[in-house]
């Protein structure tokens, strides 16, 4: 997809690509680009940074995971530190919401499996999140309860019914993280 970000910070692309023509800084800030014709990933914000124009590897937004089966976890933190983001994994809801209300400022954003172990669900972390921050972003990832989204689910939400890909989790968080609803 990417070639190269040159110093005027625009995109280069391979030929018979998908193309790009805005600079670093406005292209999909939180998600991964590959040179063409190989299997080498980067996240796009470190070409920004490599010219100057987004923050050091260190500023990566962190993304609070909440999902109790280790496979799962692993796929999704991949996914995530592929797309550009840190991702931060707590394994119940009571650790996500002690986390959440302890580093307010930390966290963007918040993935969360609806179905966890413990006695809070998925959906009550994201009430809690939203009850710390109103505009907090929310993934939701389940395998049995989309039928419950409509009358549990947080407004302004994203719904990923399992088995996704990881590009969808990755555009998901983006696009919540983009939309500009957060707080810095």
């Amino acid at each position: 997809m990417v070639g190269a970000c040159f110093a005027n910070k625009r995109l280069s692309c391979q030929p018979n690509s998908r193309s790009y023509t805005g600079s670093c800084t406005e292209a999909a800030k939180f998600t991964f680009g590959h040179f063409a014709g190989t299997k080498s990933r980067f996240p796009l914000n470190v070409v920004g940074w490599a010219v100057g124009g987004v923050g050091a590897l260190e500023d990566l937004p962190v993304i609070l995971v909440v999902e109790d089966d280790h496979s799962v976890q692993s796929i999704v933190e991949e996914a995530l530190s592929d797309g550009g983001f840190e991702p931060a994994i707590a394994a119940s809801g009571e650790e996500a919401v002690t986390l959440l209300k302890g580093n307010k400022r930390k966290y963007r954003a918040l993935v969360t499996d609806i179905n966890l172990s413990g006695n809070m669900g998925g959906w009550e972390v994201a009430k809690q999140a939203r009850e710390i921050d109103p505009a907090f972003p929310v993934v939701y990832m389940t395998g049995a309860h989309a039928d419950e989204y409509g009358s549990h689910g947080v407004p302004n939400s994203i719904l990923l019914t399992k088995p996704f890909a990881p590009a969808q989790l990755v555009t998901a968080v983006s696009q919540l993280l983009n939309s500009g609803t957060t707080t810095p």
